[in-house]
């Protein structure tokens, strides 16, 4: 199976955005650093908006929902133009409504027994969230040891550094990381765009 557009380059920007008028400038500082995948959050009330600003005006964006803990919320990522949704846990409503709508979901997950239900819902590529508290890449092996031939992927994030960055994409069953390092929220509200590219390229030479 081809890996979808926004996974190929292995890493994906996990960004809040407090002000709409942000959301472009922030993807074109990303795109300018090389990544072309950013995950907005639903964190805050703007991020339906922001995410179909993106998709309106920048183009070579790929743009998520994250955060998505209701169903309600997984309407209004589709609606936004959302082109994949993820979530911090494993939530049926929110599994169900992204069926329904036909959303890629990343369900989070941190036991072998939300993989379990993960794969029981027929969701494949799964965060493994919070990633650095629950364990880091080591926990992680341990699960890809008793999951590796379902063909589970899964979406590291929490806590993942530049630093940390390269020995998670070492694992073949990882798909991408997602990190937050490159455009954390100060950044963002100060429009520090110079230095989220010059962050998003440091990252993208790490792979």
């Amino acid at each position: 199976m081809d890996t979808p557009i926004y996974l190929q380059q292995r890493l994906v920007c996990v960004a809040v955005i407090d002000q709409a008028d942000d959301a472009v400038p922030l993807a074109e500082a990303l795109i300018a650093g090389g990544l072309n995948t950013i995950e907005v959050t639903f964190r805050t009330a703007g991020a339906a908006e922001a995410i179909a600003r993106i998709r309106r005006h920048v183009p070579a964006a790929c743009v998520g929902a994250g955060t998505l803990l209701t169903a309600d919320q997984v309407k209004q990522a589709v609606d936004a133009g959302a082109q994949f949704g993820v979530s911090p846990g494993l939530s049926e409503a929110v599994s169900k409504a992204a069926h329904d709508l036909k959303l890629p979901l990343f369900p989070g997950v941190i036991t072998p027994s939300e993989i379990i239900r993960a794969l029981d819902l027929g969701w494949k590529t799964l965060k493994f969230f919070p990633a650095e508290t629950f364990g880091g890449v080591n926990a992680l092996k341990a699960l890809i040891g008793p999951f590796g031939h379902t063909g589970v992927k899964f979406i590291p994030t929490g806590g993942i550094t530049a630093a940390t960055l390269p020995t998670y994409l070492a694992l073949p069953q990882v798909a991408a990381v997602g990190g937050s390092w490159m455009a954390e929220r100060k950044l963002v509200a100060e429009k520090q765009w110079a230095k989220v590219t010059a962050l998003t390229a440091e990252a993208m030479g790490k792979k």
